[in-house]
């Protein structure tokens, strides 16, 4: 947890959000040693502000995947486990799949309203749509959440503490959202301590559009298309979404504005029988207003500031497939570009971040018996950052790894070891194992182990306040689990413990710079139901218990509830397919501050949907969120939506 100074020498945890100190504003000679420390913080979005294993209900529109004699539901394959393709009942690890369907019912642009009805998940954002959030997975900070977008590692190498900021990702051209809970650096290498989030693009046929429109003048209009044949596959996407929002600052009275558009693609084109190309890409271009810290008073408060970011990232490959042995290779490319700019003192920013990284890898199974397989891969990532102040840095790491599988129907086990090697740290060495074993028809047990490591980033090595001799982030984290499913998954249960230990965490000391000083614990428990009663009615709930630490000063970590509650439910009528749905969240208390002395009050949210079919190429739909119109925060100062409703029309063809 990152710790910086404010105004008046008061320390606080970073999370608080990206304006800390605000604007202490001279002539722009006097500026440079001021705003770099600024700018530390704002970079620090992604960082701060920023269930068991089963797969949602599968859609009409979704394929099935012919193989032999079966048939596999590709909402039961994963790629979070080993990086390859498996089925998720033959692995011990915690995954959750949020599939099309689950994305379409909770309408509107925010994918962060779908990934919080998970286990383990808790949120902060600074203000409303497309502002810095970060997302908690069982306590683990938002950076060390590894985060891929159709195959390619998406954090922003300028950051000072890396990671994704997900108030830039938003639904439109989104097909599944996968999230693996837990340290897998096994087979991911650094970042993922927390677990990894893998979001892959709509690739279905047709064509498709979407446009709503609500509160706060907000517009989301999406469009999609995909065509395939025997041999080729290409799906592309595109939108435009904007909002007058509302006060970043909670007691402000300026609205503070966003607006994105994107672009996105993948396709497959197969070579031989056996052999494809793939590609993929996707292009963001985002603006947010904030609000700062003015002077003479540097309190928080209503100012013009404004934030753009530039977001792109591809990759392309061959995948092998035949005779017992599975291979796929790339290269993939991304990019990250932000600019801070305060209309009050002028139309240049004054604030440029650029970074950079380039991604290779190898990876790939071999069935060595009908029971044993052996996973394998290797990779190497080179990047690149630079800001106004610093110059352009560069560092590359190198890894491989090797996991040796049994499969048996019943019993499943996997373990493995990796090592990577870094141009500034040297080498480090994971490992990890996990296994489920079916005790009766319908009741799993599984359980898994795991280490994690987070390279220290270009920024905490080389900008302000680097320290080159920084060694990698650690963790070691176990889960044990119970799964029940009845025939046919009308009734779905399952209880998941957890425990991770982090060491070695990178902290910023004012004002001397970064060091390897913090050490947390997080553990709890996870339950999950979901029960179909009838063909046109489905409940579904998550619950989580977290105690999460800093074992340094034996205080809370920030922001992150010790009790959370998601509930959904989703009746389909008699009356012309009618559908209606209802989505509830409870957030317990928590600190806003690595001191503890900021509580935050816990808040219960009330979502109510509505969809109605018009044919089979006309749909009309509508919500209310916060229909109770609760006041709350999810961090303090910042502020939240009240009672809101969004209406909309989506077509096919």
């Amino acid at each position: 947890m990152t710790v910086v100074p404010q105004p008046g020498g008061v320390y606080r945890d970073a999370a608080q959000g990206p304006q800390w100190c605000g604007r202490f504003r001279h002539e722009r000679q006097f500026m440079t040693g001021v705003l770099r420390v600024k700018y530390v913080y704002l970079l620090s979005a992604s960082l701060l502000v920023a269930s068991p294993a089963w797969a949602q209900e599968s859609s009409a529109d979704e394929q099935v995947i012919m193989t032999g004699d079966n048939r596999i539901d590709p909402n039961s394959l994963v790629v979070t486990a080993t990086g390859n393709r498996d089925n998720i009942s033959e692995t011990g690890l915690s995954i959750s799949i949020l599939t099309v369907q689950d994305i379409t019912n909770i309408q509107g642009a925010d994918p962060i309203r779908l990934i919080e009805r998970l286990p383990g998940v808790a949120l902060a954002r600074s203000g409303g749509l497309g502002s810095q959030t970060a997302l908690f997975v069982r306590g683990a900070a938002s950076e060390q959440l590894l985060v891929m977008i159709d195959g390619v590692r998406v954090e922003d190498q300028a950051a000072p503490s890396g990671g994704f900021d997900l108030g830039t990702l938003l639904n439109g051209g989104l097909g599944r959202i996968e999230l693996l809970r837990g340290s897998n650096s096994l087979a991911w290498g650094s970042e993922a301590i927390g677990g990894v989030l893998a979001v892959t693009s709509d690739e279905r046929d047709g064509l498709r559009g979407s446009i709503e429109y609500g509160a706060n003048d907000t517009l989301d209009a999406q469009v999609q298309g995909g065509l395939s044949g025997d041999r080729y596959g290409l799906a592309l996407n595109g939108g435009y979404t904007r909002s007058d929002g509302i006060s970043a600052y909670a007691l402000g009275t300026e609205a503070d504005a966003f607006r994105q558009w994107h672009l996105g693609g993948r396709g497959h084109f197969d070579l031989t029988d056996s052999v494809t190309v793939v590609a993929a890409g996707r292009y963001a271009d985002s603006t947010i207003d904030f609000d700062g810290f003015p002077p003479p008073s540097y309190s928080f408060a209503d100012t013009p500031e404004y934030q753009t970011t530039r977001q792109g990232s591809g990759r392309i490959g061959l995948e092998y497939a035949g005779n017992g042995l599975q291979v796929s290779t790339g290269v993939a490319l991304s990019g990250t570009r932000r600019a801070y700019f305060d209309p009050t003192y002028g139309s240049a920013p004054n604030y440029e971040t650029s970074g950079r990284s380039v991604h290779a890898d190898l990876k790939g199974r071999a069935d060595l018996t009908d029971t044993v397989t052996l996973d394998f891969g290797a990779d190497g990532d080179w990047s690149r950052f630079s800001t106004s102040y610093d110059p352009r840095q560069s560092a590359q790491i190198v890894g491989g790894h090797a996991l040796l599988g049994y499969h048996s129907g019943r019993l499943n086990l996997t373990a493995g070891g990796r090592i990577d090697d870094h141009d500034r740290f040297g080498s480090h060495w994971t490992f990890g194992a996990n296994g489920s074993f079916s005790l009766t028809d319908g009741l799993r047990l599984r359980a898994s182990w795991g280490q994690g490591f987070k390279a220290p980033t270009l920024y905490q090595l080389y900008g302000y306040g680097g320290n080159a001799a920084l060694n990698p982030e650690e963790s070691e984290a176990y889960d044990a689990g119970l799964d029940f499913a009845t025939r046919g998954g009308s009734l779905k249960l399952g209880a998941t413990l957890f425990r991770r230990d982090s060491t070695n965490l990178i902290d910023y000391v004012w004002p001397s710079g970064y060091f390897n000083i913090g050490r947390t614990r997080a553990q709890g428990i996870e339950l999950e139901g979901q029960a179909r009663v009838t063909d046109r009615f489905t409940l579904r709930t998550a619950y989580t218990y977290l105690d999460a630490t800093n074992r340094s000063t034996g205080n809370r970590l920030a922001r992150r509830p010790s009790q959370s509650l998601s509930a959904s439910f989703d009746w389909r009528t008699p009356l012309n397919d009618l559908a209606l749905g209802a989505d509830f969240r409870l957030v317990g208390d928590r600190y806003d501050d690595a001191g503890n002395f900021t509580p935050l009050d816990g808040y219960a949210l009330v979502t109510l949907r509505a969809s109605l079919p018009l044919g089979d190429q006309l749909e009309l739909f509508g919500r209310i969120e916060n229909v109770t119109d609760e006041s709350y925060q999810t961090a303090a100062g910042y502020g939240t939506y009240g009672r809101s409703a969004y209406g909309g029309v989506r077509v096919k063809w």
